[in-house]
């Protein structure tokens, strides 16, 4: 669906191994493959995706940081945290994966009992978290085909193939588009 990737950046699996030390847990191997295949990338005009070489750490720092500081409702509908309220970071707590213009959040939480992955997802106008038990890969698929994949009524579809878009870093540079193999709905 998304076509030809790119080769790993040079010291990616360092780059992988030195950023799971600094936040204390590991993050999906699937998330880890796609990142890099085709991070730094924008998808569709709305899902970012940011690698280890382009700060990946440091956003995940900042929104985990900003959601710890958040003030929760009592009644906020977070799955597997029923108990405690959301939490964030570390190998127990939601640790963010990516984001959109819309001020979307996609989590990745292990489970302690069998170390499965699952996402967790949140409308950022809204407190409550939506479960999907599933792998990033196949979370990334249901949302690039027009599934609710944020929350009921999230959908965002565009036709034909998936648009990415790779900024630059260079003043003056234009982005690098490129576009998936043709896909039908």
């Amino acid at each position: 669906m998304l076509g030809e990737s790119t080769a790993p950046a040079e010291g990616s699996a360092r780059q992988w191994r030195a950023l799971e030390a600094r936040l204390g847990t590991g993050l999906p191997d699937d998330y880890k493959a796609v990142v890099d295949a085709y991070a730094p990338v924008q998808m569709n005009g709305h899902l970012y995706l940011v690698s280890p070489g382009e700060g990946l750490a440091e956003y995940i720092e900042r929104v985990v940081e900003e959601f710890r500081g958040a003030s929760w409702r009592d009644d906020v509908a977070c799955p597997g945290f029923e108990r405690t309220g959301p939490r964030f970071g570390g190998a127990a707590g939601m640790i963010p994966l990516a984001d959109t213009d819309r001020g979307d959040y996609v989590f990745s939480v292990r489970e302690p009992d069998t170390g499965a992955w699952r996402i967790l997802t949140c409308d950022g106008d809204e407190q409550d978290f939506h479960e999907y038990r599933m792998s990033f890969a196949e979370w990334l698929h249901g949302y690039l085909v027009g599934g609710d994949m944020i929350g009921p009524g999230s959908s965002v579809f565009y036709p034909g193939p998936v648009r990415m878009e790779r900024w630059s870093r260079v003043r003056g540079e234009r982005p690098l588009v490129w576009h998936g193999p043709d896909r039908g709905r």
